[in-house]
């Protein structure tokens, strides 16, 4: 019996049963479904959400591995005994830490979907596939199992399930989960200590008086806030050799992924040139205002406010959030003049954020969350606007 045969048997065998959508999901991971719509089609493509999914998915591979790599990297030289990038010790550091964030995300994450699905008896929804592998790359190195479960359940429950499901949603999942983090965990999501693996451990054991040097494993953005200089040149920010979340330290290779995004069709450029355009529109604003001498040296927001423009760009998770997260065609605007306002007030409320909170200076997630909740009121008037501009096209037509 052939691999066709046997699962065209389980197909039948699970029909209509609470078991089914579990099934479908497993049969249909690689393989396109032999069923066609019949009529009532909008679009006739070749793809299906799943493949849409992965597609984003292969965007993100490159950070991934980048961030093992450079999450060992930043370990030894946090340590004093610095080892080659693309070492097996860098790899491996990453491997063993990075890894099981992948795992717990995609196992907590798909287990809920599953459950909803055969409870609801619905097929399994695909959206899940992206935000489980956004949410390692968002979050510290360091970040508890077992706090990274919690808050997936809470940001696919509260953040999806209760809205409906996939495509119901109306914050981004990811930042909905790094969001409760943040508040229900502060001192594992910020400060100097948990964007370096193993600076937090040896905190507490010098605290308990182990006579270890402590690790600094301070942020570009962090040491900026508090008015320092960074010992980062802009080199390192672009390839992304620096502290930072998993995924979002690498500018080229998030850029290249927003690239293939864009390719593919699935990322707005519009979303991401806006983003973009927003965040300098602030930073020029902020580093007039400082050569104009309206803000003093002595100001604590001094550091981030003198900070060139363009290098807000490369630093902190800015690149990333506005390539894989502000473009969720969910959450973001559908419209196009929508995605140009939509953009360009999360890069500018980003770059605010950041300068003016200096106890976290970043400001991506909450920029990003904001403008979902505001997304449909732009829509709206977009689409009013459009309404109202034909209505007086067509008063002038029959004057």
């Amino acid at each position: 019996m052939g691999l066709k045969s046997t699962l065209h048997n389980l197909k039948e065998k699970y029909k209509g049963t609470k078991m089914a959508p579990a099934f479908n999901a497993l049969h249909t991971f690689l393989y396109l479904p032999n069923e066609t719509t019949h009529n009532g089609t909008h679009i006739k493509v070749a793809d299906d959400l799943k493949r849409t999914m992965n597609t984003v998915i292969m965007a993100m591979i490159p950070c991934l591995i980048f961030g093992m790599f450079n999450a060992g990297y930043q370990h030894f030289a946090a340590l004093g005994t610095p080892v080659d990038f693309l070492s097996w010790d860098a790899f491996y550091i990453g491997l063993i830490k990075v890894l099981p964030l992948v795992i717990v995300s995609y196992g907590v994450g798909l287990g809920i979907e599953f459950l909803f699905a055969i409870i609801k008896g619905h097929e399994v929804e695909e959206g899940y596939l992206v935000t489980g592998m956004l949410v390692p790359l968002i979050v510290p190195i360091d970040t508890p199992l077992w706090m990274l479960a919690v808050a997936v359940v809470f940001g696919v429950v509260i953040g999806k399930e209760i809205f409906g499901g996939t495509g119901m949603n109306i914050l981004n999942p990811a930042l909905t989960i790094r969001a409760f983090l943040f508040f229900a965990y502060p001192t594992w999501m910020s400060g100097d200590k948990v964007w370096v693996h193993g600076a937090v451990a040896r905190d507490k054991a010098i605290a308990a008086g182990e006579n270890l040097d402590a690790i600094s494993g301070e942020t570009i953005l962090g040491a900026l806030a508090q008015g320092k200089e960074t010992v980062y040149s802009v080199a390192d920010m672009f390839y992304g050799f620096i502290p930072g979340s998993v995924g979002e330290t690498s500018t080229l290779l998030i850029l290249l992924g927003g690239l293939f995004l864009i390719f593919t069709k699935i990322g707005s450029w519009r979303i991401m040139l806006s983003s973009v355009l927003g965040a300098i529109v602030m930073g020029l604003i902020f580093n007039g205002l400082v050569n104009a001498e309206v803000i003093s040296q002595g100001s604590k927001f001094y550091g981030l406010m003198s900070t060139p423009y363009w290098e807000h760009l490369l630093i902190g998770g800015f690149a990333f959030g506005t390539v894989f997260m502000a473009t969720d065609p969910v959450t973001a605007s559908q419209t196009n003049k929508g995605k140009w306002i939509y953009g360009f007030l999360i890069g500018f409320i980003s770059i605010m954020i950041r300068v003016f909170n200096p106890a976290y200076p970043e400001g991506v997630m909450l920029a990003i969350l904001l403008m979902n909740v505001f997304a449909p009121t732009i829509d709206h008037y977009v689409v009013q606007g459009n309404v109202k501009q034909r209505m007086k096209r067509l008063k002038v037509k029959n004057a």
